[in-house]
């Protein structure tokens, strides 16, 4: 159905209501996702992300999720209505992973459901939801490599009934069909995070969350009507479209220029270059990625549609107005990527780690060219799996300062958000045990405002099991900007026992006389570790900002506070104590 645009200006005291009720659907698709689901990837970690989408496939309005997941699910939401058209019917639910579909990786599974006029008939709005699952199958835990379960369509309910025959078959049959490769190795928490309560055992996740989006919907439709509905949802683009006109002309009158420009490198010596010619008068952009480097053979490729994704999260961070991210962000930029680069790879690329590792470096040299902060730890992934289970967590860091702020020390940086696991949550489930975890004193790039420092994360298994290792900047540092310095590299060490059959235990000597081995493992490594071997995190810090001479230098950061209680147990605590 296509959306007539308003012939009047916006009542501005109906568009903050409107942009407030539509960020409020998603907010309440994003409880009803982690409250009914049992994977400590969507209930504890928050890797989910909940929005609502025009008729034409546009992002409307999302709460504060994952950036990285609301920026591509528009490329989603459109492949998929370009592939079913007018077939779709109430009661219809997709299901896609795909990045070739408008996915960011294949553990990041994707429902959409369509919202049906009840009169009409015709489709008024998608919602749709997007969860990290910690394994898909293939033949690592995590889900990384590429035989993996790749779902371009899957029609997942088909008029109200749940496919459970499909999902077996994309998620266990077909990734099982590889030699040396794995179905899914925990079916039964996929599962039960998909599906919603119609005639099946009970109500989960994301399906059930997309179906609360759209009984939320209706209501504002029946509250408004339709007319007014979509015509304040096309004012709410049209809104978040002239303030990033408004930031590319003042960027242009505060550097006395135009053309910008930056390059950083992945820490294989990928470069990712950018140039940004800005049209003052128009208030656009064109951000050209040529220079950027080929493909490679790893799977640091980034589909186009997370380039799009860690483009418009820039655009909303810099923005000093209060807006939900949404496809208006986007009108003033064109992105030109050019073919067969890392950026654009070809259709058999493997695509995973561009994701999360890419994606953020793609951030830091946009935000680099603006002039806006210093670099960020970017992101640390690491995953573990023995027969039967997986579980898979990203790692926190430092960001990077800026003008007028210190950089935040163990945050998850700009386009993850996530959280990490409790403590407590990970050594009940799971046959692991947490030794460490902490900030990394004096990781943090020092300057005028400091950078936040890095977090150590150290961990025993107690049986045998894999372990994937998925990192960045461990070869080259968060710089620093404005004269500010760099921080510390991150380093990932394998503390290893010796053990005679493993060779490393000489026959002159017994097991007591030689400490465990310590060993750099790199930023990407796969090992299978012992019962009592750990694994040694150490994330990198952010870039400081401006000379440290430049004014008094800060020996804590303003964003440090008294400790308090986090996590799921306080959150629920708080809760309880609010009744």
């Amino acid at each position: 159905m296509a959306v007539t645009k308003p012939s009047s200006g916006p009542d501005p005291i109906l568009l903050t209501l409107f942009a407030n009720r539509f960020m409020s659907v998603a907010e309440a698709m994003g409880r009803s996702l982690q409250q009914t689901s049992i994977s400590t990837n969507i209930k504890e970690r928050l890797d989910f992300s909940c929005a609502l989408f025009a008729p034409d496939g546009d992002l409307v309005a999302n709460a504060p999720f994952i950036p990285i997941h609301l920026g591509s699910m528009s490329f989603a939401v459109k492949y998929q209505m370009n592939l079913h058209g007018k077939e779709l019917k109430d009661g219809d639910v997709l299901m896609t992973n795909s990045p070739h579909a408008g996915g960011s990786h294949l553990p990041d599974i994707t429902i959409i459901t369509p919202v049906f006029d009840q009169g009409t008939n015709e489709i008024i709005f998608f919602t749709a939801s997007r969860g990290h699952h910690a394994d898909i199958g293939g033949i690592l835990p995590g889900s990384m490599p590429p035989t993996d379960a790749e779902i371009v369509s899957l029609k997942i309910v088909d008029g109200g009934v749940f496919d459970k025959k499909g999902l077996y078959e994309y998620m266990v049959d077909k990734p099982a069909q590889y030699p040396g490769s794995s179905g899914c190795r925990n079916i039964k928490d996929v599962e039960s995070d998909l599906k919603r309560d119609s005639l099946l055992i009970r109500v989960s996740k994301q399906i059930a969350a997309n179906h609360k989006g759209v009984q939320l919907i209706r209501a504002i439709v029946d509250d408004y009507s339709l007319e007014t509905v979509q015509e304040y949802m096309y004012h709410i683009r049209t809104n978040a479209e002239n303030s990033v006109r408004s930031l590319l002309r003042d960027v242009v009158k505060q550097s006395g220029t135009n053309v910008l420009s930056a390059v950083d490198y992945l820490d294989d010596g990928t470069p990712i270059q950018l140039k940004v010619e800005i049209d003052e008068e128009e208030g656009s952009a064109v951000l050209d990625f040529e220079g950027t480097g080929c493909e490679v053979r790893g799977n640091l490729n980034a589909p186009i549609s997370v380039v799009h994704s860690a483009v418009i999260y820039c655009m909303r961070a810099m923005l000093n107005v209060d807006i939900p991210l949404n496809a208006g962000c986007l009108v003033p930029i064109e992105i030109k990527i050019p073919t067969k680069s890392i950026l654009s790879p070809s259709r058999t690329a493997a695509v995973c780690g561009g994701n999360v590792l890419t994606s953020q470096r793609i951030v830091d040299v946009v935000l680099k060219a603006f002039h806006a902060c210093a670099a960020s730890q970017g992101c640390t992934k690491m995953a573990v799996a023995i027969a039967g289970w997986g579980y898979y967590e990203t790692i926190a860091g430092g960001s990077g300062g800026g003008s007028g702020w210190h950089g935040t020390s163990g945050v998850h940086t700009h386009i993850t958000n996530t959280r990490i696991g409790d403590v407590e949550i990970l050594e009940r489930r799971y046959p692991v045990l947490i030794h460490r975890f902490g900030l990394r004193p004096g990781s943090a790039g020092k300057g005028k405002w400091n950078g936040g420092d890095g977090v150590i994360r150290e961990f025993e298994v107690m049986q045998g099991m894999q372990v994937s290792i998925l990192s960045e900047r461990r070869t080259r540092a968060p710089y620093g900007m404005a004269g500010g310095e760099p921080a510390m590299m991150g380093r990932n060490t394998w503390i290893k026992q010796r053990r005679t059959e493993d060779g490393d235990v000489p026959e002159e000597t017994s097991n007591e006389d030689l400490g465990p081995r310590h060993i750099n493992i790199g930023g990407k490594a796969t090992v299978f570790m012992g019962k009592g071997d750990r694994l040694l995190i150490e994330t990198p810090g952010g870039g400081g900002w401006g000379r440290p001479d430049e004014g008094q230098l800060e020996t804590t950061n303003e964003h440090e506070h008294a400790w308090e209680a986090r996590g799921s147990f306080a959150e629920r605590a708080a809760v309880q104590a609010g009744f």
